[in-house]
C-alpha cells in the first residue's frame, strides 16, 4: 500500500499537504524543476524526494550531518531553519536551488502547477 494511499485518520489540511508533497515530486520528475513559494514547497518537495530515495529521516540525517529533530522540523516547514543546513540536505537529495527574476519564473511554470497557498487564500475570503 503507498503511503499516499490511506488518508483516513488525516484532517483536511494535512491531506493537503500528503498530496501536495507527491504531486510536487511527480513533477519534478515531470518538469525536472518547480516553482518553490514558501518553506512549506522546499520541504514538500525534499520531503518527496527524500521517499522516493527510500531514505527514513535518520539515514537522510546522517549523511547531510544533521539530527534527525531537524529534519523533522525542517519536513514540517520550521520557518526558521538554516539555509546552510537545507543545502546540504538538498545535495544529499540530489537537489538544488536555482534563483530567477520573478517575470522569468512566471514563463517557464510548467504547465498543470497549482499554486496551494493562493487556493488556500481564495478559500479563506469571505
Amino acid at each position: 500500500m503507498s503511503a499516499f494511499a490511506d488518508t483516513t485518520s488525516l484532517s483536511a489540511n494535512a491531506d493537503i499537504v500528503v498530496l501536495s508533497a507527491y504531486a510536487d515530486i511527480a513533477n519534478l520528475r515531470a518538469a525536472d524543476h518547480m516553482r518553490v513559494n514558501s518553506i512549506h514547497d522546499l520541504a514538500s518537495a525534499a520531503r518527496g524526494r527524500r521517499l522516493d530515495l527510500g531514505l527514513s529521516q535518520a539515514e537522510l540525517a546522517s549523511r547531510a550531518g544533521v539530527s534527525r529533530d531537524w529534519v523533522n522540523s525542517f519536513e514540517a516547514g520550521k520557518p526558521t531553519v538554516e539555509l546552510i543546513l537545507v543545502l546540504k540536505i538538498l545535495e544529499q537529495l540530489g537537489l538544488e536551488l536555482d534563483v530567477a527574476d520573478s517575470a522569468d519564473s512566471q514563463r517557464s511554470r510548467p504547465a498543470g502547477l497549482v499554486d496551494l497557498d493562493a487556493l488556500l487564500d481564495e478559500y479563506r475570503q469571505p
